[in-house]
């Protein structure tokens, strides 16, 4: 049995679907009671709400898993706190696979949230679990979050410059990835990158999108001082905006980038493009 922490969210209920189609049993732990149903439909045989900085409430829902899979609210300002206890609860269950989803450059100092993932990296160096690493890109699903403003206005809004290069990823590709390395073994002590097939830059997906929408779409620079107001107003922690406006500053001076040949190798296929994501998401409604 396989354990999903974190599994509310898009990634976890990603990584269960790719589990559930090669016929894992899989316990799903949520933050929200109201959020079991969904993930039961997912694929998950089991869900229960825990609180992630309670050990106890983590010791039971740990009881006769032999893997974890261990995601960590996105931009969480507990998440060394939280990995400590993960990794305790699966050391005194004697967890035989930890796999730890963490983020692409984790050593990047000035993206806090990238810098505590490398912080619970090396918790895993020290505990004597038999571990392995994922470090993906950001998710083709993103741009999905701006698919009125793409349709409507024929206008792809980023909060740093459009010339900013990032590789992404589709985020079926990481759970296929995921689901692999979970049950199969020869992953033990690996840290995987998990890109794309090549960083564009924000103009060049707006390209894309012309592309594939047939109509024209411009790439452009949303004010970050906008962006604040607008997450403030979505209700968004302090701490995620102000660790967010950074990782933008990061994106534009920078890009992030990385390579797709280990995901390549891991779906022994090429990895999507963000042509055939888009044409997907077309074709699916």
């Amino acid at each position: 049995m396989i354990l999903i922490i974190g599994a509310s969210g898009k990634t976890g209920r990603a990584i269960i679907g790719a589990l559930a189609k090669r016929g894992a049993t899989i316990r799903a732990v949520v933050h929200q009671p109201h959020q079991i149903e969904t993930i039961k439909a997912a694929g998950a045989s089991e869900a229960l709400a825990v609180d992630l900085e309670d050990r106890e409430e983590l010791l039971k829902a740990a009881q006769g898993a032999q893997a974890i899979y261990h995601i960590c609210p996105n931009v969480n300002p507990h998440e060394v706190e939280i990995g400590r206890t993960v990794i305790h609860v699966a050391q005194v269950c004697g967890i035989q696979r930890f796999v730890y989803h963490s983020v692409l450059h984790p050593q990047t100092e000035a993206m806090p949230h990238h810098w505590l993932k490398m912080r619970v990296e090396e918790m895993l160096f020290e505990s004597n679990l038999n571990w392995t690493i994922l470090q993906p890109c950001a998710y083709m699903q993103n741009i999905l979050g701006s698919w009125q403003a793409i349709v409507t206005e024929g206008v792809y809004y980023v909060p740093y410059h459009t010339g900013a290069r990032l590789s992404i990823v589709d985020l079926k590709d990481v759970a296929e990835a995921a689901a692999r390395v979970l049950l199969e073994k020869g992953h033990e002590y690996a840290i995987y990158e998990l890109a794309g097939p090549q960083p564009l830059s924000q103009d060049e997906v707006a390209a894309i999108l012309s592309q594939v929408l047939k109509h024209p779409v411009t790439a452009r620079t949303l004010d970050r001082a906008v962006w604040r107001e607008r997450a403030q107003a979505n209700n968004m922690s302090a701490y995620a905006i102000d660790t967010l406006i950074r990782m933008f500053e990061y994106y534009e001076a920078f890009g992030l980038m990385g390579n797709p040949r280990i995901l390549t190798w891991l779906l022994e296929r090429n990895p999507t493009t963000l042509a055939d994501f888009l044409n997907q998401q077309i074709t699916s409604g």
